[in-house]
């Protein structure tokens, strides 16, 4: 199954790029974009697509994984090097991502989950796990 979901995510990214985002960009009625960490252990540069959200002219980008018990490699990843680089439909752009606080989550979730329910039900299926919500700071 891990291979399936590797295979998956590397024909996502490469259609992405290939198209520059005319195909990949969107998935589930939702807005995607290619985030770029580099790995927390390993130090090589990974690629995944994530539904990005934007709200009051910032963008972010919910650690959810599908509502596991646990983070995905790449907020582990980008926890230890916030320097990522962001890929959007004709765009692409360095960027510093930052894990907002508990407090701050708390005022943007709602807004966040009103335009995509399916992170609810994520948080649902994380049995206690605070989701992260990351911001994606240009620099």
């Amino acid at each position: 199954m891990k291979t399936l979901f590797k295979l998956f995510i590397g024909t996502h990214v490469a259609l992405f790029r290939l198209t520059g985002g005319r195909l990949g960009s969107k998935m589930g009625g939702g807005k995607v974009l290619l985030l770029t960490t580099t790995g927390n252990k390993s130090g090589k540069k990974r690629t995944v697509p994530v539904m990005q959200l934007d709200e009051d002219g910032r963008r972010f980008v919910i650690a959810s994984a599908a509502g596991s018990k646990e983070h995905p490699a790449w907020f582990k990843n980008l926890r230890a090097h916030p320097e990522v680089t962001v890929e959007v439909r004709g765009q692409r752009y360095d960027a510093r991502a930052e894990p907002l606080s508990s407090e701050e989550r708390a005022k943007i979730w709602p807004k966040l989950i009103a335009r995509a329910p399916n992170f609810a039900e994520y948080e649902k299926k994380a049995e206690g796990r605070e989701i992260p919500v990351v911001e994606l700071k240009p620099i």
